[in-house]
């Protein structure tokens, strides 16, 4: 399956701009968002042993500057750094800056607050991995609720 980008997914993983930086003298609410991360889904697979779950894996590209919008994957998430530096965040710890071969992690319950590249010059790539329940979304929007 080719690159698209973050509201097409088939798999509902949910990427999108956060509000970053200002045009000129613009308000941040006028400032144009950066571009969407774009997601290429490598692989699904059922997991043997586990009729009810999933195996992902898929190649996400932040351009620069680029984030997502605060989310929850409800899965399992081992995020590998290919290039770049990332800035990721999960609700109750701290921002943790990240760069080529080093690894991330997201448990079921954890709310992604903060994936942003975190350079404005030089894309960033990751390799993801999520086991996940069969026919749910990847990703899904947090609810006010869900927010500290």
């Amino acid at each position: 399956m080719g690159i698209r980008h973050a509201f097409a997914l088939t798999t509902g993983f949910l990427l999108v701009a956060g509000n970053h930086g200002f045009a000129g003298r613009a308000r941040a609410a006028d400032a144009a968002p950066p571009p969407a991360p774009t997601v290429a889904e490598l692989m699904v697979r059922d997991l043997e042993g586990n009729p009810d779950k999933e195996a992902v894996m898929m190649i996400v590209t932040y351009s620069p500057g680029g984030a997502s919008l605060p989310h929850r994957h409800d899965a399992q998430v081992f995020v590998y750094v290919l290039e770049g530096t990332l800035t990721m965040q999960v609700d109750g710890s701290p921002p943790v800056t990240l760069r080529a071969g080093q690894t991330f992690y997201e448990g079921t319950a954890d709310v992604h607050r903060v994936s942003a590249n975190a350079s404005r010059t030089n894309p960033a790539k990751i390799l993801v991995f999520m086991v996940k329940s069969k026919g749910r979304p990847a990703s899904r929007a947090i609810s006010p609720k869900d927010s500290p």
